[in-house]
């Protein structure tokens, strides 16, 4: 059985009541939620919050999953609601829309210039100058390996628009890494 399949019969046992289901599904995703949500809250604690209400929301609603996205792609989505709320509820940034003008050509090649950076804070720090909907999308794309269709479906947008803002954060890394890497020469 896939990891996919061992996922929805989690969600499906969680939907009968199934609290071990519930602990496996902590398990597995407990390290994903508290860094999707850390890197926008910059906020442990209410990281950990965070976590504890998208479980809390899984339980009440595993029933009404529908399996049209994967459970990770599901419960990121969850996720990234709670994170808009916790950021509504303090005042702070919500993640804004940019253009969708240019399509990811593959031309900017920030993979490489992320593995050739020597300096981990360097890239830290490169990802945090990134508009709010760049990071998560680049987080999502890069940290969490998902596909353009399931980011688009977490960040509720067209994939033109997670495929522009990649490519729009790949160059602003690469630029970003540059300059860093011209400033510790």
């Amino acid at each position: 059985m896939s990891t996919a399949d061992e996922e929805r019969e989690l969600i499906a046992r969680i939907a009968t009541r199934d609290e071990r289901a519930l602990e496996e599904l902590y398990r597995r995703f407990e390290p994903r939620i508290m860094a999707f949500a850390h890197r926008r809250l910059n906020d442990p604690a209410g990281a950990a919050d965070t976590l504890n209400e998208v479980m809390l929301e899984v339980w009440k609603s595993a029933e009404r999953f529908e399996g049209r996205s994967s459970v990770a792609t599901w419960i990121l989505s969850i996720t990234r609601h709670r994170v808009i709320d916790r950021l509504r509820a303090r005042g702070g940034r919500v993640f804004e829309e940019i253009d969708e003008g240019e399509e990811d050509a593959g031309a900017i090649d920030a993979e490489a210039a992320l593995a050739g950076a020597s300096d981990a804070g360097a890239v830290r720090d490169c990802i945090e100058e990134l508009p709010d909907a760049q990071r998560e999308a680049v987080h999502l794309a890069f940290f969490e390996d998902m596909a353009y269709a399931d980011i688009a479906s977490i960040m509720e947008c067209p994939e033109g628009t997670v495929k522009t803002r990649v490519y729009h954060a790949k160059r602003a890394l690469k630029d970003c890494l540059a300059n860093a890497e011209i400033s510790h020469a």
